[in-house]
C-alpha cells in the first residue's frame, strides 16, 4: 500500500480540479484535536515517525493509476501528473510522545495545495489512532503508579495494521512489553507472554503442565493458575512446581486471568509467602482498564505486573481521537494570507495564520500554559505574557514565565526527514518526566483541571478581525463557513 492512494476520494477529485485550473498555490494546514479523550485532562502525541516515513514513500504506483483510470473520472494528463508526484513539502511538529492539549497545532504542513490535501487522510488516520492508544496507555501506566504493563491486545485489535499501530503506540505511552511478535520485530519492543489455558488442558495434569513449561523456560516462567480452580488447585500446583524451579535457582510468577482480582491476588500472595516463595511475582489480566487498575492499586492489591489487552489497543470507552486538519493560510498574490473557518458551532471555528506554540513554565518548574502566537512572535522568559482564551473572547490571564519552550520544530524539509528521529524506547523512557512537568490536577482521571491553551494578543486580534469580516457579510476568500 502506498501513501498516495491512502486518501479520501474527494481529495483526488479536488486535486484534479486544481490541476485543470493550473492552480495549486502554497498552503499551510494545521493538525490539532478538539477535546481530550477518555474525559481526561491531557493527551499523548503519537504516530509522527510512522507518518513521516510514509510521506517519504509517497507515490502513486502503476497499479494505483490503472485503478484510478478504470473509474472513468480522471483525465490521462492528470494521471500522468499523479504518477510523477512526490511529497515535497515542509513539516513542523510537536515531538512524538509530547503531552498535548486541545486546540493547539501539533503538526503544521507547508506544501502546495494538491500535496497538502492528498496527505490529509493518511495524516489523520495515523496520528489520530496512535495518539488515542498512546494516551490510553499513559493513563493505564499512571494507574499502576508507573508499574509494569504488558500489552496483550493482538487478538482484539482492529485488524493487522491496527494491531501493529496499537502495539507501537501502547509502548510509546508506557507499556513495557507486547505479546505481538511482529511488533517486537518491527519496532524493537520487548516481547512477553505466559501460557494459554490450552497448554494446561493438553497435559494429563495441571502440575505436569507447569513442570514441563518450567523445564523449557526456567528463566521466564509464569504459571496460569485459573484453568480449573485458582485456589483449590492452581496455586497449589504452582507452588509445587515453583519450589522445584526455585531449588534450581530460578524465580517464577503466577497469573490470574479471571475472578475477583483483589481477593484472589491477596490469597495467592499469602500462599506464596507461606511457602517461602516471597520473590514469586503475580501477573493479572482480564478486561483491565485504568479505572479498575487504579482501584486495585489504591486498595493495596499485591499485583506486580498488569496484562492489558482489549481496552488498551481499541481505546476502550473512546472509539476515536478528535484530531482534524484545517487550512490556516493560503497563497494569494504571492503571499501567504491567513484563513479561518467560521462555524455556527463556535468550538469548530479555527484559529487563523501560521502559528507557533510555546510552553510557558512557572517558578516551580511546572508547565503553566501553552501559548499560540503568530510566527513573528516569540515569548521570552522573564517578560510578561498576556494569554487570551482560544475562543478570542474577553477572558485572559497575565503571567511571567521563567522558562519558554517551543513545542513545534521542523521535522521534514522538501519531503525528507530532518535529522534523526528519536528511538521508540527513548520516547517511552522520557514520558514519565514529561508527565511530571504538569501539576497532578491536570493528570487525574476524575474531573481534571483544564490546562490553559491561549492566544497571544496579536493572534487574538487577527482572529477577531476575520470573525468580524465574516459576520458583517464582508467575508473575503480567506474566510469560509
Amino acid at each position: 500500500m502506498t501513501a498516495g492512494l491512502f486518501t479520501d476520494f474527494y481529495e483526488l477529485t479536488m486535486a484534479q480540479g486544481y490541476w485543470k485550473s493550473g492552480q495549486s498555490p502554497r498552503a499551510v494546514f494545521d493538525f490539532f484535536f478538539r477535546r481530550n479523550p477518555f474525559g481526561g485532562g491531557f493527551a499523548i502525541f503519537a504516530g509522527l515517525e510512522t507518518f513521516l516515513r510514509g510521506l517519504e514513500d509517497f507515490r502513486f504506483d502503476e497499479e494505483d493509476l490503472a485503478w484510478l483510470d478504470s473509474l472513468g473520472s480522471f483525465d490521462k494528463g492528470f494521471l500522468d501528473y499523479l504518477g510523477k508526484l512526490r511529497f515535497e513539502g515542509d513539516i513542523w511538529a510537536a515531538p512524538e510522545g509530547a503531552v498535548v492539549f486541545p486546540q493547539e497545532p501539533l503538526v503544521r504542513v507547508h506544501a502546495d495545495l494538491v500535496q497538502a490535501q492528498l496527505i490529509e487522510g493518511f495524516l489523520l488516520n495515523t496520528l489520530n489512532f496512535q495518539s488515542l492508544i498512546a494516551t490510553k496507555s499513559a493513563r493505564v501506566w499512571r494507574a499502576t503508579n508507573y508499574g509494569s504493563v504488558m500489552e496483550f491486545g493482538l487478538r482484539r485489535a482492529q485488524g493487522r495494521d491496527g494491531a501493529l499501530s496499537a502495539s507501537r503506540a501502547a509502548f510509546l505511552g508506557g507499556a513495557s512489553s507486547t505479546s505481538n511478535s511482529l511488533a517486537g520485530k518491527l519496532f524493537g519492543i520487548p516481547v512477553s507472554g505466559t501460557m494459554a489455558h490450552s497448554w494446561i488442558m493438553s497435559h494429563s495434569s495441571e502440575e505436569e503442565a507447569f513442570d514441563r513449561y518450567a523445564e523449557l523456560y526456567p528463566d521466564r516462567t509464569t504459571f496460569l493458575i485459573d484453568t480449573y480452580d485458582t485456589l483449590g488447585s492452581g496455586i497449589v500446583n504452582a507452588i509445587a512446581a515453583g519450589k522445584r524451579l526455585a531449588a534450581r535457582g530460578h524465580n517464577f510468577g503466577v497469573r490470574l486471568d479471571s475472578g475477583d482480582i483483589d481477593y484472589l491476588s491477596r490469597e495467592v500472595r499469602g500462599a506464596l509467602d507461606a511457602a517461602g516463595l516471597e520473590k514469586a511475582f503475580i501477573v493479572v489480566s482480564n478486561e483491565l482498564d485504568e479505572d479498575i487498575i487504579e482501584h486495585l492499586v489504591s486498595s493495596g492489591a499485591p499485583v506486580d505486573h498488569w496484562g492489558v489487552g482489549t481496552h488498551l489497543v481499541t481505546g476502550g470507552s473512546e472509539s476515536s481521537f478528535t484530531g482534524v486538519y484545517k487550512l490556516s493560510a493560503i497563497e494569494r498574490g504571492g503571499e501567504l494570507v491567513p484563513t479561518m473557518k467560521l462555524s455556527n458551532t463556535p468550538e469548530k471555528s479555527t484559529t487563523p495564520g501560521i502559528k507557533g506554540v510555546w510552553r510557558l513554565y512557572c517558578e516551580s518548574g511546572r508547565a503553566e500554559a501553552d501559548l499560540l502566537a503568530t510566527e513573528e512572535e516569540r515569548p521570552e522568559p522573564g517578560e510578561p505574557a498576556r494569554l487570551h482564551h482560544h475562543s478570542g473572547d474577553w477572558r485572559h490571564a497575565d503571567i511571567v514565565p521563567v522558562r519558554v519552550e517551543p513545542l513545534l520544530g521542523e521535522v521534514m524539509r522538501w519531503g525528507r526527514v530532518v535529522g534523526e528521529l528519536p528511538p521508540l524506547a527513548s520516547i517511552r523512557e522520557g514520558l514519565r518526566a514529561r508527565l511530571s512537568a504538569f501539576d497532578s490536577t491536570y493528570l487525574r482521571f476524575l474531573n481534571p483541571h483544564i490546562y490553559k491553551v491561549s492566544l497571544s494578543p496579536a493572534l487574538r486580534d487577527l482572529k477577531l478581525s476575520l470573525i468580524e469580516r465574516g459576520l458583517s457579510g464582508n467575508a473575503r476568500p480567506n474566510i469560509s463557513r
